[in-house]
């Protein structure tokens, strides 16, 4: 006969003491960071640094816990930046699958896209999800492309521009190589991260053949003034230090029925973007009638992002 004062053999019940005696220790430790720190941990409170330390993945929550996790991240963005922001959490439109398509002959250079990308999405000043490539005019080889072109005036005579950011790949290598789930493809083809599962290893950056992935090295250097206060809890919500981040399609507009931030600013027209299932949409007239390619196709990545040239 089992003795009643042996430890239980149930798994269940293994798991929540282990899980009470982490509580315990996190308590334990938070306290004494409290008396250090004049009353906070880490810039949130006691409360809010304990939630963040056990919350779950985004995918595995109820609607109650992610309700509960989005008024966190307003509080702690009201803490750390003074205002007030709204986290979305609007989820992927039924029959929508969003693709992008640059028109090479088009672009002249400027990096609009880039800057108001920049604002849109909260980026710091060391990160940007958009590179605009100076090529010459008869080369597709990306590594004799200059990324850092600074000329007075654009574009050259000589040189044509090719748009790069994240390809929203159908088949994404930076996926597959996370090794904690914390990156996945959302059901209108935006591949996502929940920031606050990711451990920051970098292996979706090594894997990722666009270079599209951004290690976040510190809080990102915004003031309360240049913040854009509509976020997604996908997409452009202040993120935490030592985290990989990544253009999303501007899932916070994109997911309303507005255009990215990069098509907007685009003088020229460049940019087109849209519903691939819709065959009445623009992008869905320019993969049909257009000479379209993608970059490094031969990798299988399948991404959503083509580009053209006018003939």
């Amino acid at each position: 006969m089992k003795n009643p004062d042996d430890q239980n053999d149930d798994p269940a019940i293994g798991d929540m003491a282990r899980r009470r005696f982490l509580q315990g220790v996190a308590l334990a430790t938070g306290a004494g960071a409290l008396a250090v720190n004049g009353g906070a941990w880490g810039g949130s409170t006691l409360s809010d640094a304990f939630a963040d330390f056990f919350q779950q993945h985004y995918q595995r929550m109820t609607e109650a816990e992610i309700r509960a996790t989005i008024e966190r991240i307003e509080r702690k963005a009201k803490r750390r930046y003074g205002v007030d922001i709204r986290v979305d959490n609007t989820p992927a439109q039924e029959g929508v699958i969003f693709g992008y398509a640059i028109n090479v002959s088009k672009c002249r250079g400027y990096r609009d896209c880039v800057h108001a990308c920049a604002r849109e999405n909260n980026l710091s000043s060391d990160t940007q999800y958009i590179r605009v490539i100076e090529m010459d005019r008869d080369s597709t080889d990306l590594r004799h492309g200059d990324h850092y072109y600074d000329h007075e005036q654009v574009p050259v005579e000589g040189k044509y521009y090719l748009p790069m950011q994240c390809m929203q790949c159908d088949n994404p290598p930076c996926v597959k190589a996370c090794p904690v789930e914390a990156t996945w493809t959302e059901p209108d083809g935006i591949v996502v991260v929940d920031y606050d599962w990711c451990i920051g290893c970098r292996y979706c950056m090594t894997a990722c053949p666009y270079q599209a992935r951004h290690f976040n090295w510190g809080h990102p250097d915004l003031t309360s003034a240049g913040l854009n206060p509509d976020t997604h809890y996908l997409g452009n919500r202040p993120r935490p230090r030592g985290v990989v981040e990544k253009c999303h399609f501007c899932v916070q507009r994109t997911r309303k029925g507005r255009q990215p931030a990069c098509q907007e600013a685009c003088p020229t027209g460049a940019r087109i973007f849209g519903n691939l299932l819709d065959p009445d949409s623009e992008i869905r007239y320019v993969l049909e009638h257009k000479a379209v390619f993608r970059l490094k196709e031969d990798l299988g990545t399948e991404p959503k992002f083509w580009y053209f040239r006018d003939e």
